[in-house]
């Protein structure tokens, strides 16, 4: 479906970013991979998406809080793979405070990591794009972009941003055939939501199953998780042929969460 097209994805090293390689991977894209973690544990699970999906696969280990980096990891991967044809900006970093107990530095890094990084790559990417006139940007919004929530307004502001980045994206790329899009994912269940619902188990005293129960009922209709394998199937889907015509939008993987 992809096949010979390559793609930038940030945050690609844990939870949904992980089903975001394998399923670029899977449609035969080339994939240049960013994200913390342990240097060997990467490299083992960069080596294993190469050989599975049979394509070419690499990973660059810039800080998204630094553009001068970002820019190197743009740079290698048009050099080491070809033109950038998808960009999926998935990084993001999150902090669970009221407002005025959040640190200025935090807040500063949550910033450049969830918004300003996307910035950069966007600005970087998109003049190949339109001298070439194709190109996907993927943007990973969240439910909380549209509805908002207490204790978190880092994630809220930067994922509220990032819908109105992809606005601006669509229609300053009206005239070529790219096209931006922000995807809304409710509940997915990644390595941080779990922790803090362990967390949440251990202070009340109850099972792990039980606090997810819990926490879902306030949040996500239907009482289960979001597949972070179909969020990924939808990325992948808008930079097919079939997603072209689809550009500015502000799609809700929730089960319905935001209209209930």
């Amino acid at each position: 479906m992809l096949t010979g097209r390559t793609a930038v994805i940030t945050g690609a090293t844990g939870g949904l970013g992980r089903a975001l390689a394998a399923a670029f991977a899977g449609a035969g894209c080339r994939l240049m991979l960013n994200g913390l973690g342990e240097a060997a544990e990467i490299e083992a699970w960069r080596a294993d998406l190469a050989a599975r999906f049979g394509v070419a696969v690499g990973y660059h280990p810039a800080d998204l809080a630094r553009p001068d980096e970002i820019a190197a990891m743009m740079a290698a991967a048009a050099q080491t793979l070809g033109p950038v044809d998808f960009v999926v900006n998935n990084a993001v970093t999150r902090n669970f405070s009221a407002i005025e107990e959040l640190a200025p530095e935090r807040w500063e890094h949550a910033l450049a990591v969830n918004l300003s990084s996307a910035f950069h790559t966007t600005r970087l990417a998109l003049p190949a794009m339109k001298q070439r006139g194709f190109g996907r940007i993927v943007n990973m919004a969240s439910a909380y972009g549209i509805l908002g929530a207490a204790d978190r307004v880092d994630y809220v502001t930067t994922k509220t941003g990032l819908i109105g980045l992809t606005r601006a994206t669509a229609i300053e790329t009206a005239d070529f055939d790219i096209t931006c899009n922000a995807l809304c994912p409710g509940t997915v269940d990644t390595p941080a939501i779990t922790g803090k619902i362990r967390g949440m188990a251990e202070a009340e005293g109850i099972d792990y199953e039980d606090a997810v129960r819990g926490y879902l009922k306030q949040r996500q209709p239907g009482g289960r998780f979001i597949a972070a394998d179909n969020v990924a199937a939808l990325a992948v889907f808008l930079c097919g042929p079939a997603g072209r015509d689809i550009s500015g939008a502000t799609l809700p993987v929730d089960k319905g969460w935001v209209v209930s």
